[in-house]
């Protein structure tokens, strides 16, 4: 298997992972305090429920051009895919800086090696793929 390949499956992996997390926050899952600054610890008030699922659609779709700029799947997205990977790079850049400032320590913890993780696979898959 070549590096692409690798990094898109770890990165598709690692983001279904955070898609499954955010559904949970979404079905009132008592995380709160794990995700958005830990603002609102405990249960997610609807609003917030709202755009945890946002956030898994997105994350959703970032994995989705990963896996097609790595031709690993969506072939139909192949073209956009080349120029649409460095959107995701950018993503995780915020994400890492985000996660790195956020007042909740439960929240840097967990989340600064993920977005750490997901920055250096998508980063390798912009850089390697095609």
């Amino acid at each position: 298997m070549k590096i692409p390949a690798i990094a898109a499956i770890l990165y598709a992996g690692v983001s279904a992972g955070v898609v499954l997390f955010q559904l949970a926050l979404a079905l009132g899952a008592p995380w709160g305090a794990y995700a958005m600054g830990g603002a609102v610890p405990g249960r997610f008030p609807p609003a917030l429920r709202v755009a945890a699922v946002v956030q898994a659609v997105l994350l959703a779709l970032m994995a989705g051009v990963i896996l097609a700029r790595a031709g690993l799947a969506l072939p139909g997205w192949a073209a956009a895919s080349v120029w649409l990977t460095w959107g995701v790079v950018f993503f995780c850049v915020v994400a890492v800086v985000l996660n790195s400032i956020s007042r909740s320590a439960g929240e840097r913890r967990l989340w600064v090696p993920v977005t750490l993780v997901m920055l250096a696979s998508s980063l390798t898959v912009a850089l390697t793929a095609g």
